[in-house]
């Protein structure tokens, strides 16, 4: 009998990659698995699911207003519409497992699977767990966390710490050469690579912006990946002022190159970025978002900081700190390697392969 899952969740790259990571490692492990993604209309997992080869279902759901406005009578009608929905889909496809990776869709999935008595899984990415796992947690039956202590949040019994399932092609090996030549960069200079997640970050953008001069007279070459939202502004606001020695790009496809390429990474401290950063040992300046819940991101930096595998830097201080500690830190290569070193010493190498496991053993029961 053909094995049958279903894969819901998305809203950001941190949510869609391991969603796609764990497809495809079920693929491999059992190849004429069937998989069906649901996703949240208008988000990007609409265009990076089928792009990856995957059929996707949307469901109208959108995020719960943080204010009380008009705008929560239309989320709880999407809501409504998305059960609705996700009912449909469950009782169409008839899946042997369901698994949630946080994000809108996730929840009127899960809840329809479970009512339907079949098995759920969640993976929890962040050392905070969001809203809609929490409330699901009581009705499915594994947790797969990437931090330790999660029983704060969820049921001790139900938790599997696997770590973080990260894109595969990350792991191929890479000639460093074949990385300079892919972004035109010196191999004899130092490389900072700048990333905000896969829709960009304001602070961070900004942070580049208050140090073009900087930048200029250093010898430092600096790849900057400015995000979706933000691409077309910031070449305007740039207009002429680019040093030679920046690039700003909108998107990068090519990770693995990316990640080969750079001395030392400037990021966010999402947990999708801190697993792949460990895996591959990269020294990185992390700039933690405060608009997250919990302050999750420098709780999870912080996991880095306190092993000495990375340094912080507070948002605010970004404009006035950022780039001086990481002009610094790229010059030091002693406390580079030590960073390296220490941050591969945190990685989970096995992640993906772990979490397959955990979902084929629930299908088994």
């Amino acid at each position: 009998m053909k094995l049958k899952v279903v894969i819901s969740g998305g809203g950001t790259g941190g949510h869609i990659f391991p969603a796609l990571s764990i497809a495809n490692e079920l693929k491999q492990t059992v190849p004429d698995v069937e998989i069906l993604f649901v996703g949240a209309l208008g988000k990007m997992e609409m265009e990076r699911v089928p792009a990856a080869g995957y059929p996707i279902v949307g469901l109208p759901v959108m995020g719960l207003p943080r204010k009380a406005s008009l705008r929560l009578f239309k989320f709880l009608w999407m809501l409504f519409k998305s059960m609705q929905k996700a009912r449909k889909v469950i009782k169409d496809f008839q899946p042997d497992v369901a698994i949630g990776v946080g994000g809108f869709a996730s929840g009127p999935v899960l809840k329809a699977a479970v009512r339907a008595g079949v098995p759920a899984i969640l993976q929890e990415q962040n050392s905070y767990a969001g809203v809609t796992n929490k409330l699901l947690s009581a009705k499915v039956r594994k947790i797969c966390v990437a931090y330790p202590n999660m029983e704060r949040y969820f049921p001790a019994e139900k938790l599997v710490v696997t770590g973080n399932p990260v894109r595969q092609n990350l792991l191929q090996p890479v000639d460093r050469s074949k990385a300079l030549q892919a972004y035109n960069l010196s191999g004899d200079k130092p490389i900072v690579f700048v990333v905000g997640g896969s829709l960009g970050a304001r602070s961070l953008n900004e942070s580049v912006m208050a140090n073009l001069d900087y930048i200029a007279k250093s010898d430092v070459q600096v790849v900057w990946q400015t995000g979706k939202i933000y691409y077309r502004e910031m070449l305007e606001r740039l207009n002429g002022k680019q040093p030679a020695n920046l690039q700003a790009l909108e998107f990068l496809t090519d990770m693995d190159l990316a990640y080969k390429a750079a001395d030392l990474v400037i990021s966010r401290a999402g947990a999708g970025t801190i697993s792949e950063l460990c895996l591959l040992g990269k020294p990185s300046v992390l700039m933690p978002s405060p608009n997250v819940a919990e302050d999750h991101q420098t709780k999870n930096a912080m996991a880095l900081v306190e092993q000495n595998a990375a340094v912080l830097v507070k948002d605010a201080d970004g404009p006035e700190r950022l780039f001086k500690e990481a002009f610094q830190l790229v010059s030091d290569k002693d406390k580079l390697a030590s960073l390296a070193k220490n941050s591969k010493k945190l990685a989970k190498p096995n992640a993906t392969a772990e979490i397959v496991q955990v979902i084929l053993n629930e299908v088994k029961k």
